[in-house]
Order: structure tokens, then C-alpha cells, then sequence
């Protein structure tokens, strides 16, 4: 990074409306989106973040009529408007879309638009993966939910407990198997927005913007996008395993061969309680930046709040057996989960606290959005009062499947996510689309939906106290819940009708309406820089920040922006380009060339679909067929668009401040990004090793006395072959910095063989000393722990094949080697992978 002396010379030129069309232009042309069928290779995040979003309400709207479909059916007692198998169908995919089709992906999509504008940022630093998590969200979603027209949807509950869904007896077809790859698929799509997230959140901040600076649903992404890494993967881990015993018989669930189905119950809930706050926090975002808008002053305790946040993220891991309560768990743990589930209201508490503080002390200006907030916390509310109520263990045995819990679950969800969802559809509509939705309308929708909210969940509060269990296609009249579930079904659809008017007013045509004014809400954050309508380049120029109110703090600012006086007001050499600052302070480190529109991440999505949905219907030659091209597309998007050698190395990006163009190593967002990844890689390994070390726990003798699998000799074996590849890929990166490129290539071709070669012996153990998955849980578990860990071990041999490629056709240089250094990290993880396969699977036995 260079500064240059001489900063008077750029500064007059931007006061020259010639210069600043000129910049304009370029600006324009650069960042637009494609025209004609090309429209939808683009990788902009307004353009990506629009279909997210737009695909993510068409599948809650989905979810919604099934909804009514159910309410319709449970309108009156012994009812027979739908099968009882539809109605598990409909229950089951209302479950799974509202929430792995609508309140994850929703948090995502409105991220990928607001994060770049909310930080001054041009675009977050991987769009392309960006727009590859869309097109997996596309495939998997239209997947599972198109499964109900034929008659194919999963019917088992979004929990999919076994033994009920693992024996084919009880649940034949292919509805659990769309369940499991469906939404394995969707996962994968989950946790490439986190990544994404995650490093914009922290690299990709303006000047100036250290992190007591950011802006709060910057801090909400970061905690949520954090959550997801570490809840997704213990899901996904239970996934592999459900799906094995599915699919080949390995008895992981079964307990005639030592499996045990509360397992599964772990590891679902593992995920399924964070990704309560997961669906929360975001909503809870957008309510931190409607409240000072309309407060009219900066957010009253900022430090509480994000501690809070961080707080509320943290001890929701510690309090998924709170769903588990009527397994038979010890006392003490029943203790300790109740206390932590009580102690989560801590956190959440001071959160709504602030935002009545905020209100409380500022000049409230009355609107949509704000009416919808303040439906949004007196739902939530009342949702947190009955989820105090549950937490405690002996009122939870009581109203444990019952409506109460029906009852809880949408005054969170509903409550808590979806009305600030709507207020912020009120509130950034205008960024969206440069124009404001109605105030009328949103006022008649809101009372709708809060009435028909109320009226239909209040009574199921009595439903389940009385009685009525949840899940069920019917109900005896002698029950005596028939008018609560009647007005539980007139309520609902006054909400849907509500719902239905937001949809009319988003949707109707707007050609004559005059465009909003620019910052039409007198907002104080970096978002509303935005001109109505926005142009396609998210900022003038990237500013420095110094407050977390810039637009109402510091002098002169929009004007500033407007004219290029900032960082990057042009696009000379016709490349899109950010700034890419350091995580704690936001010093600028370098000018990030981000790749432009590609059919590659579309095509790549196909193809990697393509792969769960053969396994899904036991196509194996066209599985490891579409396995390959779906490899082969990975491996052409990151030959094409990734590690690209810049004509130059430093750019001058204005205020006499020059740049590098290219960084490697841990100043570089792509060693980031793979940290990042690997952590969330990691905890899905380690959600296979809690359940090998469950059935320890659980069983007298683990490993049974009679098992001689996997010995010592070829896990040892592998061990070693693992080490020296490791150090061949750690030598391959310091001679390649060194300059020894030859050495390097040599370490790289022999560290990816003899990769292969470890994999080979650690395969071999179990092999040759007879474990059979089918048998036992014991051999099944070993043979799925060490599975992982040789395909990760041919992942690693690919890895160093492609940098040797790179290498060879001059595209990884001693200068530019941003390839090896993420390899290398690589193999750090699956160092310790090996490590614990290892001293789990051979050296553990012999000690116990």
C-alpha cells in the first residue's frame, strides 16, 4: 500500500461534471447486468439477492396455502376434507419450506442485497458463489416441494424421526430420501451465503469502519452467518447417516443392532434450536435499523445490543435437548438444559429493551414499518413468555406435543420474524425498486394480519392444554377444542387475506408513480447513499467512514460520495473493482477484482443437483456420471475466475492512496473463505465422531468384544502417508514462495500421490479385517468416520494436482500464489482429521 504525496491533483478533477460523467459511464458499463437470455448469468448482488428473495416468498406462499389446507381440514372435528396421507404430505413440506425454504434463505437474500450498500462496498468479494448458492437454493427447493404433485412428498414431519422413516416398512418411497438429499442440497447453498457473509461482513468494509463502527445488521449477519457454520453441519453429518441406513442398511437408528434413534434427535436438534435465533436475529436486525430511522436518533446502548446479539448466538448451542426433555434424560442434564433455556431470555430481553429505550428518548415518526415492528414485538413477546413456560421441564412434559407448542413456535417465528420481515419490505422497498409501497394498503394488511394472527394461534394455546396433540389429521368432537380450532381456522385465513394485499401491492404495476425522494425515511445509514432510481454500481465512490451515522454525522457526506471524492470513483481499466480493508481497524489493504457475469456457477449448481437427485432415486452410473461433471465445472469456475494475475501491481483508487491488486495468504478473502469453510467442515466431522463417542457412552462394550476391525497397522499406516503428504503440501507452498518453483512442483505431484496413497491404506483397514456396516453399529461407524476422511484425502490430492496445473501453465507464480497458500491451509484441517480418525478409530480402542 502506497501514499502518495501529491493528493491535490485527483481532487480537482472530480469537481469537473465532464470527469465525473466520464466516470459515470465506465461506472455504468462495467457494473451492469446482462442483457436478453445473458440476464441470467449475472452475478450482481442486487440482481441475485432480487431472485433470492422473490423465489424465497414464493416458496412461504407455497407453505402458506398448505397451511390453509390444514387449518381447513382441522375447522371441524372428525373431518375429512383430505386424506390422512396428504395431510402428512402438506404438514410435512409446510414445516420443511417455511423453514429451510423461507426463514433461512430469506435472512441470506436480503443480506446479499443490503450488506454491500449497508458498508459502502461495490459487491461482497465472491459473486459468483453468491449466485451459485441461489441456483443449488433453486434446484433443491423446486425439488422437494414439486415431490407433493406426485404424490412423493415426505410425510414423516420436518424432524424426520426414525425408526418411523429409516425402515422402508413404515415409510416406503422415495419421500424421505427427497427430504434428506433435497435439503442436503439446499444446505450446501446455506453455508456458501455464510462464507460469503461472513467475509464481506469483515473484509469488505469501507475506510475508517472498524468494527465498533459497523452498522448493526452488519453484527447480526456476522453472528447469524457464524451460527449457520457451526448448526448446519451437525444436520448435515445426520443427514450421511440417515441416509446410509436408508439406502444400504447401516443401523445407525436401529437398535436390534445397536443404533439408537435418539441420536438422530442430537443431532437434528444440534441445529434445529440455533436455527430458532438463526431465523430470529435477522428479523431482529431489521428492526435495529427501522427503529433509529423513525426514532430519529442513533440506537440507545450500541454495545449492549451486540453483545446481546453475540450472547443470544452463543448459548442457543447449548440448549437443543430442551426439545428432548421426554426421552429420559438424566435429572442433572434436565437441570442444566432448563437453566440455560431460561438464561437465553436474558439477551433476547435486553435486545427488545434497547429498541423501547431508543423510541422511548427520540421524536417516533409513525408508519408502515414501524407498525409492523411494534406488531413484531408484542407477538414476540408473548411467544417468549410461553417459550419460558416450556423451557421448564416438568410444565414441558405436560405440553409437549400438544398445540401449546404449535401455539409457542409461530408467535416466535411468525411473531418475531415474519412482521419485521414485512416492515422491512415497507421500510427498503424504495432501495429495492426506487419507488415507495402504499401506505393504505400496508396499514390494512397489518391489521389483518396481526388480527388474524392473534385469532388464530391464541386458542391453540387452550387447544393443547386441553388436550389436542400436534400432528394429527383429526380430532374426536368429544375432545372439545371444535370452536377453538374453528376460530383458529377463521384466523388464519384473515391473516393469509392480510398477506395477500402485501403481495397485490408489491406486484402491481407502478409505470405513472414518480420515483421516491432520494433517503425517503431520513435515514442516517450508509444504505440510503442509494439514488432513486439506484444505479447498477451500489456506491459513487467508497467512502471513509469515522461514524456509525454517517449520512446524519458527517459534514457534506452525500455530496462527497456523489462526487467521486472517496476511494474508486472510476473504473478506468473496465474491471469491477472494491476495497478490501483489515478486520479489526478497516484499513485499506487492497483493490479486489471481482469476477464479472457467468453461466459457470448455473451450470455447476445442475450438475452438483444432478448428483443428489440420482442418489435420490438410486441412480448410481448417472450419479458418479454427473459427480464428474459436476467436479469438472467447480474446477473450470476456479481455473477461469479465481487467483487472476492483474497487468499491474498497485492501483492508484484515489486520494493519492495506491493499492495492491493482488494479496495472498491471510490478507487474501479467498484464505478466508477457506478458513471459514473448513470450520464449518470441521463440525460436521466432528457430528460423526459425537456419534461414535454417543454409542461409547451408551454401550457397556464399544467396540464389541468380538471386533478386530479397524487395528493399528493400516490406520498407522495411513497416518504416516497423511503426515508426509501434509508436509510435502506445506513445503510446496514455502519453496514456491522461495522462488523454487520446481521444487514445488515436484512436492505438489508427490504430495497428491502419495495423498492417494494414504486414503488407499486408511480404506484398506477396515476392508481387510472384515467390518461389515450391516452387522453392527460399531463397524458402521468406523467405516462412515473413515470414508469422510479419505474423500477428503482425494480432495486434498485434487487440490495439489490443480496447483501443479496452475504452476505449469503460469497462472500460480512466487508472486501470486494465492492458490498453494489456500491448499496449504487445507491440509492443515485435514491434518487434525486425520489425527482424530485415527487416534479415535485405532488408538482408542487399545486404551479403553
Amino acid at each position: 500500500m502506497t501514499d502518495t504525496t501529491d493528493k491535490s491533483s485527483t481532487v480537482p478533477d472530480q469537481e469537473d461534471e465532464a470527469v465525473r460523467r466520464a466516470q459515470e459511464d465506465r461506472l455504468r458499463e462495467v457494473w451492469a447486468a446482462p442483457k436478453g437470455w445473458r440476464y441470467w448469468s449475472a452475478v450482481n448482488n442486487t440482481e441475485v439477492g432480487i431472485w433470492y428473495t422473490a423465489l424465497s416468498f414464493i416458496f412461504m406462499l407455497s407453505a402458506g396455502v398448505l397451511a390453509l389446507i390444514m387449518r381447513a381440514q382441522l375447522a371441524v372435528p372428525e373431518n375429512d376434507l383430505v386424506t390422512p396421507d396428504f395431510y402428512n404430505q402438506a404438514f410435512t413440506l409446510h414445516g420443511t419450506a417455511m423453514m429451510f425454504l423461507f426463514a433461512v434463505p430469506i435472512f441470506e437474500a436480503v443480506a446479499i442485497i443490503l450488506l454491500p450498500q449497508l458498508l459502502g462496498a461495490r459487491d461482497l468479494p465472491f459473486p459468483r458463489l453468491s449466485a451459485f448458492g441461489f441456483w443449488c437454493f433453486l434446484i433443491g427447493g423446486v425439488f422437494v416441494m414439486g415431490s407433493i404433485f406426485f404424490g412423493q412428498a415426505p410425510s414423516s414431519g420436518w424432524f424426520m424421526y426414525p425408526p418411523l422413516t429409516t425402515e422402508e416398512e413404515f415409510t416406503p418411497g422415495y419421500g424421505p430420501d427427497i427430504w434428506l438429499l433435497g435439503l442436503s442440497f439446499i444446505e450446501v447453498a446455506s453455508l456458501a451465503a455464510a462464507v460469503e457473509l461472513i467475509v464481506g461482513t469483515l473484509k469488505c468494509r469501507p475506510p475508517g469502519m472498524r468494527l465498533n463502527l459497523m452498522p448493526l445488521y452488519a453484527w447480526y449477519v456476522l453472528v447469524v452467518a457464524g451460527m449457520i457454520l457451526f448448526a448446519f453441519p451437525p444436520l448435515i453429518a445426520g443427514d450421511i447417516l440417515f441416509e446410509l441406513e436408508r439406502l444400504f442398511d447401516w443401523p445407525f437408528f436401529d437398535p436390534s443392532r445397536g443404533g439408537d434413534p435418539v441420536l438422530w434427535q442430537h443431532l437434528f436438534w444440534i441445529f434445529g434450536h440455533p436455527e430458532v435465533y438463526i431465523v430470529f436475529l435477522p428479523a431482529i436486525a431489521l428492526v435495529a435499523m427501522i427503529v433509529p430511522t423513525f426514532a430519529q436518533r442513533p440506537i440507545l446502548g450500541y454495545s449492549w445490543i451486540v453483545l446481546a446479539a453475540v450472547g443470544t448466538g452463543f448459548i442457543s448451542f447449548g440448549l437443543w435437548v430442551h426439545h428432548m426433555y421426554t426421552t429420559g434424560l438424566p435429572s442433572i442434564s434436565l437441570g442444566f438444559f432448563s437453566a440455560a433455556s431460561e438464561a437465553v431470555a436474558i439477551p433476547t430481553g435486553v435486545q427488545i429493551f434497547v429498541f423501547i429505550a431508543t423510541l422511548l428518548t427520540g421524536r417516533v415518526v409513525h408508519s408502515v414499518p414501524m407498525l409492523f415492528v411494534s406488531g413484531a414485538l408484542a407477538n414476540f413477546v408473548i411467544g417468549g413468555l410461553t417459550g419460558v413456560m416450556v423451557a421448564l421441564a416438568p410444565f414441558d412434559w405436560q405440553a409437549h406435543d400438544t398445540y401449546f407448542v404449535v401455539a409457542h413456535l409461530h408467535y416466535v417465528l411468525i411473531g418475531g420474524m415474519l412482521f419485521p420481515v414485512v416492515a422491512g419490505v415497507y421500510y427498503y422497498w424504495p432501495l429495492v425498486s426506487g419507488r415507495r409501497l402504499s401506505d393504505r394498503p400496508g396499514r390494512i394488511a397489518f391489521w389483518l394480519m396481526f388480527g388474524g394472527f392473534n385469532l388464530a394461534f391464541l386458542p391453540m394455546h387452550y387447544s393443547g392444554l386441553a388436550g389436542m396433540p400436534r400432528r394429527v389429521w383429526t380430532y374426536p368432537e368429544s375432545l372439545g377444542v371444535g370452536t377453538a380450532n374453528m376460530i383458529s381456522s377463521v384466523g388464519a385465513f384473515v391473516f393469509a387475506t392480510g398477506i395477500l394485499i402485501i403481495v397485490w401491492d408489491v406486484l402491481r404495476p407502478r409505470g405513472k408513480e414518480p420515483y421516491a425522494k432520494r433517503n425517503p425515511w431520513n435515514a442516517g445509514t450508509l444504505e440510503w447513499l442509494v439514488e432513486m432510481p439506484g444505479e447498477s454500481w451500489g456506491v459513487r465512490s467508497i467512502p471513509t467512514v469515522t461514524s456509525r451515522y454517517p449520512i446524519w454525522e458527517q459534514p457534506n457526506f452525500i455530496d462527497d460520495v456523489d462526487k467521486g471524492r472517496f476511494y474508486l470513483p472510476d473504473a478506468a481499466e473496465m474491471k469491477r473493482e472494491t476495497i478490501i480493508t483489515s478486520v479489526l481497524d478497516g484499513k485499506p489493504l487492497q483493490c479486489l477484482r471481482v469476477p464479472g457475469p457467468s453461466f459457470m456457477p448455473m451450470i455447476a449448481a445442475v450438475f452438483t443437483g444432478a448428483v443428489f437427485i440420482f442418489a435420490t432415486f438410486h441412480w448410481w452410473a448417472a450419479t458418479i456420471v454427473a459427480t464428474g461433471l459436476s467436479t469438472i465445472s467447480i474446477l473450470v469456475w476456479l481455473w477461469r475466475g479465481t487467483a487472476v494475475i492483474p497487468e499491474k501491481p498497485e492501483k492508484d483508487v484515489g486520494l493519492g492512496l495506491k493499492l495492491p491488486l493482488y494479496k495472498s495468504g491471510p490478507h487474501s478473502v479467498g484464505w478466508w473463505a477457506m478458513f471459514i469453510m473448513m470450520m464449518g467442515d470441521a463440525t460436521a466431522f466432528l457430528g460423526l465422531v459425537f456419534g461414535y463417542y454417543y454409542f461409547f457412552t451408551i454401550h457397556v462394550d464399544f467396540p464389541p468384544p468380538a471386533t478386530v476391525g479397524p487395528g493399528m497397522l493400516w490406520p498407522s499406516v495411513a497416518f504416516g502417508l497423511f503426515a508426509v503428504a501434509w508436509a510435502a503440501a506445506l513445503g510446496a507452498r514455502i519453496s514456491n514462495q522461495a522462488g523454487r518453483v520446481g521444487r514445488a512442483r515436484i512436492l505438489m505431484a508427490a504430495g497428491a500421490l502419495i495423498a492417494l496413497a494414504a486414503s488407499g491404506a486408511l480404506l484398506w483397514g477396515p476392508y481387510v479385517t472384515g467390518l461389515r456396516p450391516t452387522a453392527h453399529v460399531y463397524p458402521a461407524t468406523v467405516w462412515v468416520i473413515i470414508i469422510w476422511t479419505a474423500v477428503h484425502g482425494v480432495a486434498g490430492s485434487l487440490m495439489l494436482g490443480y496447483c501443479l496445473a496452475r504452476s505449469l501453465a503460469g497462472r500460480m507464480t512466487p508472486a501470486h500464489d494465492i492458490d498453494i497458500f489456500n491448499v496449504a491451509l487445507y491440509w492443515h484441517f485435514l491434518g487434525l482429521t486425520v489425527i482424530v480418525t485415527v487416534g479415535t478409530l485405532a488408538y482408542l480402542p487399545v486404551l479403553t
